[in-house]
């Protein structure tokens, strides 16, 4: 081949774009020396894939049957609150933030989960568990139903699903679920429970003509699989405790609201020849739980305290990595295989409620609750996955730069690239803020946007702006993030539809157990 380009022109040898396609005919010798190359070799980005590449080469091969699943659920965990809670996890130990990683970041197996119900583009969390423990679509609203039925109608068990943690009780493995959510809410309750609407948490929830059916909480202490979940933990006393009660914690002012008269926490002691029931973390404290075979835990009537408001709390409650910690070990040491869910359940909270800050520090427990997993367990026994059921709408935007407060305004660097004190301002001259959501209740009217000069936004009160104005913050229909270690993690890559979550459990668990 002729080359119209002289030789002294084209930059030495084979590997230089230019000179590619010429040498690889032939038509070009490699000349004895090469160029110089730019030493890119000390930039630290340079340096930090390189050993990263090493890292990725040297992951273990695990096997690909497990003893144990921990499957762990931060309720709204989108994408965008797993990025914010890395930066400001960072940023809290005094790094710039963008560089840090959460626990579950640094999973060797990751893959995207479609979340859409069988009826709405954008999901609710009862839809997405129901799928993700059971292995079956259904509707929004739905708890481990399958799609067949009409939500608020009482049914028949024809559309009942088995969840995971049942056919892991068939099998004779110990459960356990831990959640800082009511334990009656939708994540929990799909695991133990079926109904075709999520708000039959007590039976004064139920419809009057109920057909039969039973309340989510009557579910757990009824449950007709093996002998039981092994552990559970959570909030919602009021949905275990008859309305004649007053709540041990709160006497008068936040009773419990069952009106069959059933007080569920004195049938669980009833129940089980071993067992025990805890409202508070001094009692949790002191259970000897060698001598326990099932455990109870309801720490608040509804949801348990935010993380970053846990400490104020008068009688006292675990944080849901203490819970998680107490639920391995209690499992673990009961010398079967086990399966364990886990929710981070107030991150959804605290966006629905536009306080972003509440919904990072969830996050950041969350990914704290998954550490301490991590440093109990051996992972060539047991599989990992961390996931959410849903995202919200919850976004980083503008220019900030690196290193500014994830929950600041935003300071954009100077016309070099270099840092600077400049905000950045909107059309009306006001500074903004990176975290900002789609809807909620934070929306403000067009110019009376007010002026963030001297506003302190990292405040735990502080609320986020949003563009529609609504009571409550919707979730977001985008793809969440599977992450995966341990025996078994390799299924997990790709796009995957939600329900193929419970499979890939399935399949590390019952090729060894058959249920």
């Amino acid at each position: 081949m002729a080359l119209k380009t002289p030789l002294s022109r084209l930059t030495t040898v084979c590997g230089v774009l230019l000179t590619l396609t010429a040498c690889a005919s032939g038509d070009i010798k490699p000349a004895a020396k090469t160029a110089t190359v730019v030493s890119e070799t000390n930039n630290q980005w340079y340096q930090a894939g390189e050993d990263k590449i090493k890292a990725l080469l040297a992951i273990p091969t695990f096997p690909q049957h497990a003893k144990n699943v921990i499957f762990f659920v931060g309720d709204g965990m989108s994408l965008a609150t797993v990025n914010a809670a890395r930066i400001y996890q960072g940023q809290q130990m005094g790094q710039p933030g963008e560089e840090n990683l959460l626990s579950f970041e640094q999973f060797p197996y990751t893959a995207l989960s479609k979340t859409y119900n069988t009826n709405l583009q954008t999901p609710d969390s009862a839809g997405t568990m129901s799928a993700m423990i059971t292995g079956v679509k259904t509707k929004a609203g739905a708890i481990s139903v399958d799609e067949g039925v009409d939500i608020g109608v009482c049914g028949d068990q024809k559309h009942h699903v088995l969840s995971l943690l049942s056919r892991a009780e068939i099998a004779g493995m110990n459960t356990g679920v831990v959640s800082t959510a009511r334990l009656t809410h939708a994540t929990p309750a799909a695991t133990y429970a079926h109904a075709e609407s999520r708000r039959w948490e007590a039976d004064s929830d139920l419809p009057k003509d109920n057909k039969g059916c039973k309340d989510i909480a009557a579910q757990l202490i009824d449950y007709p699989h093996g002998d039981g979940p092994e552990i559970a933990m959570a909030g919602g006393r009021r949905n275990f405790l008859p309305n004649t009660m007053n709540d041990p914690e709160y006497a008068m002012l936040k009773p419990g609201v069952r009106t069959d008269g059933r007080d569920l926490t004195r049938e669980w002691l009833e129940k089980y020849t071993q067992s025990a029931y805890v409202w508070n973390h001094k009692q949790l404290l002191a259970l000897d739980l060698k001598n326990t075979d099932h455990l109870l835990g309801l720490f608040e009537p509804s949801h348990m305290q935010y993380e970053i408001n846990r400490s104020k709390d008068e009688a006292g409650e675990p944080s849901l990595t203490e819970m998680t910690e107490t639920a391995i070990g209690f499992l673990a040491q009961k010398n079967k295989p086990y399966f364990l869910m886990v929710e981070g359940g107030r991150i959804d909270h605290g966006h629905h409620a536009g306080y972003a800050k509440l919904a990072i520090t969830e996050t950041v427990e969350f990914s704290n609750a998954v550490e301490k997993a991590l440093s109990m367990v051996d992972l060539n026994e047991t599989l990992i996955i961390v996931t959410a059921d849903h995202a919200h709408t919850m976004t980083l935007s503008g220019y900030a730069q690196r290193g500014n407060p994830i929950l600041g305004k935003i300071i954009v660097p100077d016309e070099y690239g270099n840092p600077s004190d400049q905000l950045q301002l909107d059309t009306q001259g006001k500074p903004m803020t990176t975290l900002s959501y789609a809807n909620g209740p934070g929306y403000i009217n067009g110019d009376q946007r007010p002026d963030l000069t001297h506003v302190d936004t990292t405040t735990d009160n502080y609320k986020q702006a949003a563009t529609i104005p609504l009571k409550s913050e919707t979730h977001s229909g985008e793809d969440v993030v599977i992450y995966a270690t341990g025996a078994g993690s390799h299924l997990v890559r790709g796009v995957l539809e939600q329900h193929l979550i419970y499979h890939i459990m399935k399949t590390a668990l019952f090729e060894q157990i058959k249920p």
